[in-house]
């Protein structure tokens, strides 16, 4: 029997031509002209009291963060709701579980000091 050797694809990719840190533009050319645009001043709102100009946040940013913290109250009020008759039982159980226990310890101990003492 003939076993082929195996052959693997191994993927190729171009090499990144990454420039110098100290390349420099030649001396025999210009540097090319692009158009700068300007960025919009930011809104501002000026507090009297203290003299003092705060930034105002974009809208998109005010969305998102009252989108989030409207959903995590939503969900905080929703599940505590919900789980605290849950916890109750479960707290119920467990108080049960400790009074028996404490009862067990305590009948143990005066069963040892009634046979000690007799």
């Amino acid at each position: 029997m003939y076993l082929k050797q195996p052959t693997a694809d191994v993927p190729t990719f171009r090499p990144i031509v990454i420039p110098p840190a100290d390349l420099e533009r030649p001396e025999e050319t210009q540097a090319e002209e692009s158009e700068k645009t300007e960025q919009p001043e930011s809104p501002k709102l000026k507090i009297p009291v203290i003299d003092i100009e705060m930034p105002l946040p974009e809208t998109a940013v005010v969305v998102t963060a009252v989108t989030t913290a409207v959903i995590a109250v939503t969900t905080t009020t929703v599940t505590q709701s919900l789980f605290e008759p849950i916890k109750k039982k479960v707290q119920k159980q467990l108080q049960a579980k400790v009074n028996k226990w404490k009862e067990n310890q305590k009948k143990k101990k005066d069963s040892l000091e009634k046979s000690k003492t007799e």
